[in-house]
């Protein structure tokens, strides 16, 4: 950067721009032979020739083309931040940087950030999935602004984070006609034995859906153990087991998977919650997105068998 000289960058980029310094100079409001000794400061500061002579115009060298390819990122850049100071505060575009746990269903992690979609200021969104204990330092560290999971902070960490409730949703079974269809009959008893696809992220759900098949003294045959929510259903649809999914996007999960609901397990619920850092944060799209949803969870529960 000593020898970075950004006006005349500026100057060098319009020159390329304008393919001559006499057509440069009047776009800059400069004489051309002023023009001129600039360009050549700024030649001998980053070292080599940028322009060519070539038929009385200027072509840029291949270290010149090099120089432009990054001046046009930085003012292009500039211009972008110019148009956005130049905008009223209420207008500007928001940046929202949001940590999914990933244990959370694809489904319900696009549910819980659509609000921040259709609001009338523009969001720049970033979305990056993890574990969440992962994601919690990063938030710490002001690298995300929220982070949406199915489990609380420690207490020992209640100081540095702020947590919401969102939603809460039963859990329920689904597979393919061919299992579904005789795993109807007889419920729970029918799930004994029957190939079942886990999995293998420790999200509370999971823990209390095992202890519901113990409950009911159901012997469960695991026949894979996945840690990406999305994988499991994919390997549902193609019939290798049963899976488990939340009720509130039991229509959906038919509809993309094309398989069929089994039964809710109402003993059984994925509950979802936003986790800020402590203290109120002024970003609207953290606000809206800390709104607690229980549509979210009871919209399908409430005609459920």
């Amino acid at each position: 950067m000593d020898n970075l000289n950004l006006r005349h960058l500026f100057y060098f980029w319009t020159i390329a721009r304008e393919g001559s310094i006499v057509r440069a100079a009047e776009h800059l409001d400069l004489t051309p032979q002023t023009l001129s000794g600039q360009l050549a400061t700024f030649e001998t500061a980053v070292g080599g020739a940028l322009f060519r002579r070539a038929n009385r115009s200027l072509q840029l060298t291949d270290f010149g083309h090099t120089v432009l390819g990054y001046a046009d990122e930085m003012f292009q850049t500039a211009q972008a931040l110019s148009d956005v100071i130049s905008q009223p505060p209420e207008e500007r575009p928001l940046s929202l940087s949001i940590g999914i746990a990933a244990s959370i269903h694809k489904l319900i992690a696009y549910h819980l950030t659509e609000p921040v979609l259709t609001l009338k200021r523009e969001v720049r969104l970033s979305c990056r999935t993890g574990d969440p204990d992962e994601l919690l330092k990063r938030l710490a560290q002001r690298e995300l602004d929220l982070v949406l999971t199915d489990r609380q902070p420690d207490s020992a960490e209640a100081g540095r984070f702020r947590t919401y409730r969102l939603a809460s949703s039963s859990m329920s079974l689904f597979a393919i006609p061919q299992l579904a269809e005789p795993l109807r009959e007889n419920f729970p008893r029918s799930l004994n034995g029957q190939p079942f696809l886990a999995t293998s992220l420790k999200a509370p759900y999971v823990t209390a859906l095992m202890n519901w098949f113990a409950s009911q003294n159901l012997r469960v045959k695991v026949v894979a153990e996945v840690d990406d929510s999305a994988l499991i259903k994919v390997f549902g649809r193609q019939g290798v087991g049963y899976f488990a999914a939340p009720t509130a996007i039991r229509e959906e999960v038919c509809r993309q998977y094309q398989v069929e609901h089994i039964a809710r397990i109402s003993e059984v619920r994925d509950t979802l919650y936003a986790v800020t850092r402590s203290g109120k944060s002024h970003n609207a799209a953290v606000q809206e997105l800390i709104k607690e949803r229980p549509e979210l969870g009871d919209r399908l529960e409430k005609t459920d068998p």
